[in-house]
């Protein structure tokens, strides 16, 4: 059966609706496409060299992404920082007034935010719900917790925070820390991750900024941009999520540097099975694990089973792989009408063809190298529609033993591809966990809590879950990282407002250069 867009889906609809809603933040059409603006120096500016930004979902053109140079961003920090110095003396009352407004309107617009991340970062309906969702639940917990968070005298930083994230979680991640730092007393500035996300949040910035929240959102490439984002005097703070490679480059730039950081870095998380008899229970988290095509910094990718155990983890395992859904997010059969779900999917495209093409490479690598594959889905029979650009989609693989030198044994693959590693010890078990020096979540699978217990306490993860996944966590849930996978200090609940504020008797939790010090998890 033939498939088509849902009806009030197609960009062009989606794009016309984030143009009335924000018509100070687009420029007028040019060959047919429509440039974005930049919110520098309290105002939506034409500046900036256009450049095209494709929809990994049919590989279209959406729009133009002006990219600055570094002297215009220069320009728009040193604005942000003058604008920083009136919001930290705004009263608190009045922070929390206008973020409510800025809460408020973006909730107005939820279903266009979403629909805007499904088509620019390939995220199916539910999940980019999801996302916007996280966002402005999460703010409003914190407009009702930020009089007891800022009670024992903590100020706002002396500059802006700068705010540098991946394209993965435009709202729940970049959105949701920026109206905290807000709420803190801090003007805030953020780059438009170059991969995806841009109209999503040019309308949300838009937003923002008229609910009177001094936001500055430039756009341009990392390389252009990072000496002025990172290492410019006026920057208070410097927040980056994203990978280890260039979150070590940020890293690197702060060294000789005191300025407040707090810098998220993938690691390859790891969920061992040891002891270990409810298989029903594992396989809804496995399930739930591949929703997004595993694009997250909080994915499981890497298995660890006791070898006793892999004829009963496969047979539970290998189902679950097969029944993962993807495809086109927004492709629909005939009889589909308006008011009828969107489809129910784990997972559409990978954030772009050329990451997908990678992530293939990767797998041919280690199969060359040695791996056994298990499971390698194909796109045939997914939900696509008639002569549709497939090239960013990858189906589910599975590897069993990758070989030591491939590149899918020490780095996580951001993409629905599972390595299994068979081991024979406790010893093992934790060696192979820990292989990656440092991550953000783990997990075990183990039938003895107490055994359960007494290993995690040897895992190199920030969080661990005992028979259930970990994950970034929400409201009042602290979020960090161990070893390489996170550098300074940690966030999530009153954690986000301290990395945010000075002041306080209290040294903050979090790795830094002298010291490391985790809180209760």
């Amino acid at each position: 059966m033939a498939l088509r867009l849902a009806d009030g889906t197609a960009w062009s609809d989606t794009l016309a609706r984030a143009v009335t809603a924000a018509p100070e933040a687009f420029g007028a059409p040019a060959d047919g496409v429509i440039t974005l603006h930049n919110l520098v120096e309290g105002d939506w500016r034409a500046v900036g060299a256009p450049t095209p930004v494709r929809t990994p979902v049919d590989n279209t053109v959406l729009v133009n992404l002006p990219r600055l140079d570094a002297e215009s961003a220069r320009a728009a920090v040193a604005h942000a920082a003058a604008a920083h110095r009136g919001w930290a003396s705004t009263p608190l009352a009045d922070r929390k007034a206008r973020v409510t407004d800025a809460l408020d309107a973006l909730t107005a617009h939820r279903d266009l935010l979403a629909l805007l991340l499904v088509w620019e970062i390939g995220k199916p309906w539910r999940l980019a719900c999801a996302d916007v969702d996280r966002a402005l639940d999460g703010v409003r917990w914190y407009v009702s917790e930020i009089d007891r968070m800022l009670a024992d005298g903590r100020e706002p930083l002396p500059g802006p925070v700068s705010n540098i994230a991946s394209w993965n979680y435009p709202m729940s991640v970049l959105v949701h820390a920026e109206l905290v730092q807000l709420l803190a007393g801090n003007a805030v500035i953020a780059k438009t991750p170059s991969q995806g996300g841009a109209v999503c949040l040019t309308v949300a910035h838009a937003l923002m900024r008229r609910a009177g929240l001094p936001a500055t959102l430039v756009s341009g490439s990392g390389e252009e941009l990072s000496e002025v984002l990172v290492r410019a005097p006026e920057i208070g703070a410097v927040a980056f999520v994203g990978g280890r490679s260039n979150g070590g480059k940020v890293a690197a730039a702060l060294l000789d540097s005191d300025k407040r950081h707090f810098i998220e870095q993938e690691g390859l998380n790891a969920w061992g099975v040891w002891n270990f008899s409810q298989w029903d229970l594992l396989a809804g988290h496995l399930k739930k694990g591949f929703e997004y095509g595993k694009q997250r910094c909080t994915a499981y990718p890497r298995f660890v089973v006791q070898r006793d155990l892999v004829d009963e983890f496969l047979d539970m395992y290998l189902p679950v792989v097969r029944s993962v859904r993807f495809g086109h997010p927004l492709a629909v059969g005939d009889g589909w009408t308006a008011g009828d779900p969107l489809p129910e999917l784990d997972f559409g495209p990978l954030i772009s063809a050329a990451k997908a093409d990678e992530l293939r490479r990767k797998v041919d690598e280690a199969v060359r190298g040695g791996a056994v594959p298990l499971h390698r889905g194909k796109l045939d029979g997914a939900p696509f529609l008639d002569g549709q650009d497939t090239s960013a989609y990858v189906a589910p693989a599975v590897l069993l033993a990758p070989p030591g030198r491939s590149r899918l044994m020490h780095a996580e693959p951001f993409g629905p591809v599972d390595t299994i590693v068979v081991v024979d010890t406790t010893d093992e078990l934790l060696a192979q966990m820990n292989a990656s020096n440092g991550a953000l979540v783990a997990s075990l699978a183990c039938d003895d809590e107490e055994l359960a217990g007494k290993l995690a306490v040897d895992l190199q993860a920030f969080k661990v879950g005992i028979n259930k996944p970990r994950s970034r966590g929400d409201r009042d849930e602290p979020f960090g990282g161990r070893g390489a996978s996170w550098k300074g200090a940690f966030v999530g609940g009153d954690l986000l407002v301290q990395a945010v504020t000075q002041g306080g008797d209290a040294r903050l939790y979090g790795n830094f250069p002298d010291y490391s010090s985790y809180p209760a998890t």
